[in-house]
């Protein structure tokens, strides 16, 4: 990593037209001359002539495009109209199409003969079990917990709110409730019983299908538990309950209201697929913690199941036979659209891995599953390489395992830093891929996409091109169009592509207010970043992460990169606090290595010197300090705002997705030391 690699994170925010012009042509130069895979003078080495010319049919004729992606999965009845954009931005596509989600993810296969293949390999090392799934036994199950729902009630347009851990059942779960035609909500395995409750209340299910307990390192978490504590809690009616029982780790004692699973299926007779049409809801999945309003994003059938069965081959550069693994939860859109929808629509053998990268019982999970399952590609966060890097930096657990089966691995959630992303090339011998896409969208907005020709080697730093459909642009504060390498905010021109959220359960107003009201006619992705001059993306940071330092709008990802590049740090964070003369500076937490040969003062006076060497003092770096961990989503992602939000003495509300809370005391006594955090609550 240079400075010259950075400085387009940096550009001047309140120069004059003619310096800021001068500055990007300076940036544009030092880049094409930076060595490595970056950037180079022949622009043909970006180009694909499949892409550009997958793209520019996307956008400029999409219903002739879309038409022919359309025929990935079956249609129990044709659409009448593949696009109806008359009431924007609530687009309609494969209007009048009916299809089913189950079918196209367990039945066709089956048909087609394919019913011996594995569909599902569940690897649970805190069980020590290994589980496969065939598709014939996935339509079995699915089936006949379809009719037992079907016996409870539930019907088309109905919901099933399914809390339960990565499980093969889960999946069983999430089928046999679209194979009616109902809507399935998954909220994530031990969210607590407040929040399960603002769940129940909103979606209104009729059916909750639950998992005895789920497993963390060292502990069951007893989800019955929580569960009648929620149903205490709730003030819709009581929906009925379907429980699997683990019995081999923790059988709960059911209520009388409560069904067994087991007995359940015993009886139950198979239960056929129901079409649904094409915009009908797939699912609901909430967004945001307890709140007043909680966010659900509602996801429509027929755009969402064709375009990820597409990507699987688009993106990924899947086949039929390929076996893919997702490193995700089922109550994350990740889990969703990668774990179950997406693999099982294209026919491939998904792997569900319940376990830690490096506590489950140890550093060497991942190159385990990757050997023993003959893994092609594996889909997961940056944090899980910085776990990894940290617990076994020389791989001596690792290296034992075989990665030859391994072709490639994509990344997304968070920013990629490059000390982590060349130590994973370096041990897992493939390449890192970023990309970039939200739970809103459903798939990928960026990408580099294999099935579409596009080289292994993108620009660092890049999150790859726009995917077909997603007519991407960097806007500045009044709306006009930023230049490239210009830092702004990252918007999506309307219509967007099939797949994405059709709108918010229950809230249609908030969906336009929320998405579509600071840039009429674009979906606002509240990210920030820049496209290079060959069209490739450069996500730096959520836009409330980008800092404004005497007008200057730097990126915390790249500040970041530079933290993460020495060698004494494996973890950080940076975020903005208040500073009376510059507005904002930047506030550093890291996380020190293991047995560090240098003190926290030294490390602090060597990151000062290598931010002013790497990015200059423009950046005014000069508070950071060492905390024992940073606050994580079980997702991954860094509760950047959490600190922040304390730093300025604010109240801080722990989320329940925060894989250790007991993180937060440690990190309020280091803000007050610092001079920050005096006046602030303790977090809750």
């Amino acid at each position: 990593m240079n400075k010259n690699q950075l400085q387009s994170d940096f550009l001047p925010a309140e120069n004059s037209d003619k310096e800021r012009d001068s500055f990007k042509a300076k940036i544009v130069r030092q880049k094409l001359r930076t060595d490595g895979s970056d950037y180079i003078l022949n622009q043909n080495r970006y180009r694909s002539t499949i892409y550009e010319e997958a793209f520019r049919k996307s956008i400029e004729n999409p219903e002739e495009f879309w038409a022919e992606i359309g025929q990935c999965i079956e249609w129990s009845r044709p659409w009448d109209r593949v696009l109806d954009n008359s009431n924007e931005p609530f687009t309609k596509w494969y209007v009048g199409g009916e299809t089913n989600a189950c079918y196209n993810a367990v039945d066709r296969h089956v048909a087609a003969g394919l019913g011996s293949k594995t569909a599902l390999i569940h690897d649970s090392p805190m069980t020590e079990t290994v589980r496969r799934v065939s598709y014939a036994e996935l339509l079995d199950r699915t089936s006949r917990l379809a009719g037992a729902l079907a016996e409870l009630g539930v019907s088309r347009g109905d919901r099933v709110l399914i809390y339960m851990p990565l499980i093969p059942e889960t999946i069983v779960a999430i089928l046999a409730t679209a194979r009616l035609g109902a809507v399935h909500s998954v909220v994530f395995g031990g969210f607590a019983a407040k929040e399960l409750a603002t769940r129940i209340d909103h979606a209104e299910p009729k059916v909750i299908v639950a998992a005895s307990c789920g497993l963390e390192p060292g502990k069951v978490v007893k989800y019955t538990d929580m569960l009648n504590d929620a149903m205490n809690l709730i003030s819709v009616a009581a929906p009925h309950c379907v429980v699997y029982q683990r019995r081999h780790i923790w059988e709960a004692p059911l209520l009388e209201s409560q069904l067994d699973w087991d007995d359940l299926l015993e009886h139950a007779e198979p239960h056929p697929c129901v079409p649904v049409e094409a915009n009908q809801p797939l699912y609901i999945l909430y967004t945001s913690g307890t709140t007043d309003k909680p966010k659900g994003i509602q996801r429509p059938i027929g755009g969402h199941i064709a375009t990820l069965c597409w990507t699987m081959n688009a993106i990924y550069g899947m086949d039929k036979n390929s076996v893919w693994w997702v490193a995700s939860d089922l109550g994350w859109v990740v889990g969703l659209s990668y774990i179950c929808y997406g693999p099982l629509l294209y026919g491939a053998t998904s792997v569900m891995y319940e376990g830690k990268p490096d506590r489950t019982p140890d550093a060497g999970q991942y190159f385990r599953i990757i050997d023993e399952h003959k893994v092609n590609a594996l889909f997961t966060v940056p944090t899980a390489f910085r776990v990894l890097r940290r617990a076994d930096p020389e791989t001596h657990l690792g290296r034992k395992y075989s990665t030859k089966s391994l072709r490639t691995i994509f990344v997304a959630g968070e920013h990629c830093d490059y000390e982590a992303k060349a130590w994973a090339e370096k041990v897992f011998k493939v390449p890192i891929l970023n990309h970039w896409w939200q739970t809103e969208t459903g798939h990928a907005i960026t990408a580099t996409c294999l099935g579409l020709g596009h080289t292994t080697s993108p620009p660092k730093y890049s999150t790859g091109m726009p995917f077909p459909g997603y007519y991407v642009e960097v806007l500045r504060e009044d709306g006009s169009k930023a230049e490239p390498h210009e830092l702004g905010r990252i918007a999506v021109r309307l219509p967007l592509p099939p797949g994405t959220m059709s709108t918010l359960y229950h809230a249609p107003g908030r969906f336009k207010e929320i998405y579509f009201s600071k840039y009429p006619g674009y979906y606002d992705t509240m990210d920030a970043g820049y496209i290079d001059e060959y069209g490739y993306v450069f996500v730096t940071a959520r836009d409330d992460d980008v800092i404004n330092v005497a007008g200057h709008r730097l990126s915390t990802s790249a500040l970041e990169d530079v933290v993460l590049g020495h060698p004494e740090v494996v973890d950080a964070a940076v975020v903005g606090v208040p500073e009376h003369t510059k507005g904002e500076i930047p506030l550093c937490l890291y996380v020190m290595r293991d047995h560090s040969r240098k003190s926290e003062q030294e490390i602090n006076t060597e990151l000062i010197a290598r931010v002013r060497e790497l990015i200059g003092p423009i950046a005014a770096f000069k508070v950071a300090a060492s905390v024992k961990a940073l606050p994580r989503t079980r997702s991954g992602k860094t509760c950047r705002k959490s600190i922040a939000d304390l730093a300025r003495s604010k109240h801080v509300q722990i989320p329940s997705t925060i894989d250790d809370p007991t993180v937060y005391r440690d990190i309020k006594q280091v803000l007050q030391k610092l001079g920050f955090a005096r006046m602030a609550p303790d977090p809750q």
